[in-house]
């Protein structure tokens, strides 16, 4: 009776560690770039130089960092129960396009503070259906995306924020501005 309590706790702690979701931590340069999870998006590589953790099922995961001025990097990685796995890679630079820029960036609403992003709203911005950055890099007056001129598809979703989902023209030497509302949710 003992020897078969004894196994039956043992396989109990076997079976919940099994069941335990683990992470993945990236090491990765750029810090800045974003990560995937299995084509979903979860977040930035790091925040003010720290790396960010996110949960992951135990098991074989592919994980994709983005950055516009970087070639995508996917890795595939294992997780196991309970265990974080961290990731080391650097990300290849792209060719810079030549000049003329113009400036790409957000005004109105209200600018997403240290606490904000801090509390995980660090919501991605996309042009022409890739990822460019975050809010609070396009989101006040010093700020902004230099672009060459021409027409985006802009894409960003924030709870802080109203959706923008518009076409947005990029002048040559100039700054276009994309008005942003406080979100009511």
């Amino acid at each position: 009776m003992r020897i078969w309590v004894l196994t039956l706790f043992a396989f109990s702690l076997v079976a919940s560690a099994a069941d335990k979701p683990g992470g993945i931590k990236a090491r990765v340069k750029p810090g800045r770039s974003g990560v995937w999870i299995d084509g979903k998006y979860a977040g930035p590589a790091s925040r003010f130089s720290v790396p960010e953790k996110y949960t992951a099922d135990a098991g074989e995961h592919e994980v994709t960092f983005r950055d516009p001025r970087y070639e995508d990097l996917s890795i595939k990685v294992t997780v196991k129960p309970g265990k974080t796995t961290t990731i080391r890679g650097k990300m290849k630079a792209v060719n810079v396009p030549p000049p003329p820029y113009g400036r790409l960036r957000f005004g109105g609403g209200e600018s997403e503070s240290f606490i904000s992003v801090t509390a995980g709203d660090v919501s991605p911005i996309y042009l022409n259906g890739r990822f460019y950055g975050y809010v609070d890099e396009f989101n006040n007056a010093g700020s902004g995306m230099l672009l060459p001129p021409g027409t985006y598809r802009l894409k960003m979703e924030s709870p802080i924020f109203e959706t923008v989902d518009q076409d947005v023209t990029v002048t040559a030497n100039k700054v276009t501005v994309v008005p942003l509302k406080t979100s009511r949710r």
